[in-house]
């Protein structure tokens, strides 16, 4: 992959990722910022692919930072070292990830399924304090039934258990 044509906030992602395993600890702001990056703030997820398998995927559904650059450098540096289904990535493998970065829209409650569409928007279901997100448009997943399966499952909600849903959009940088 040639890594001039990465998005800025993919850029910052791997540097954050790659400063983070050299020196043991997080990248300062770059001077060179997108104003977009840091007059906002806004939910992230960091993705992390190695060839077609998932590699670290860490997130936050809405804003935790100050702005969206320190949810990429936070989120990226976590996807890369603190998934718990992942052993920690090396400095090695930095170079040969495909990073995607999702910036999600603030989450708006659902009552009606019929207003959910996997490709379009990711969505969290809850019960109580068990929380499942899922991200729009991801392979294999092509029904909001599917959809919902999946998130329910990651919050460890039992089938016909009732759950809340909230839908959101992301703006996916690659």
């Amino acid at each position: 992959m040639n890594k001039k044509k990465e998005s800025y906030p993919v850029q910052l992602a791997r540097e954050s990722i790659t400063h983070y395993l050299t020196c043991k600890k997080k990248l300062a702001l770059p001077d060179d910022l997108p104003q977009e990056l840091v007059k906002s703030r806004a939910g992230v997820f960091v993705s992390l692919h190695k060839g077609e398998r998932l590699r670290g995927c860490i997130g936050t559904p809405l804003a935790t930072r100050s702005n969206i650059a320190l949810e990429i450098i936070e989120n990226a540096i976590s996807a890369a070292i603190h998934d718990p289904r992942f052993s920690p990535v090396t400095l090695e493998e930095v170079e040969k990830l495909t990073i995607s970065v999702d910036i999600l829209t603030t989450p708006e409650e659902v009552k009606d399924t019929s207003r959910l569409n996997p490709k379009k928007y990711g969505v969290i279901v809850s019960s109580g304090y068990r929380r499942g997100l899922l991200l729009p448009d991801l392979e294999g997943v092509d029904t909001v039934a599917q959809q919902l399966d999946i998130a329910r499952q990651k919050a460890g909600i039992s089938p016909g258990e009732t759950f809340q849903i909230e839908k959101f959009e992301v703006k996916r940088y690659y």
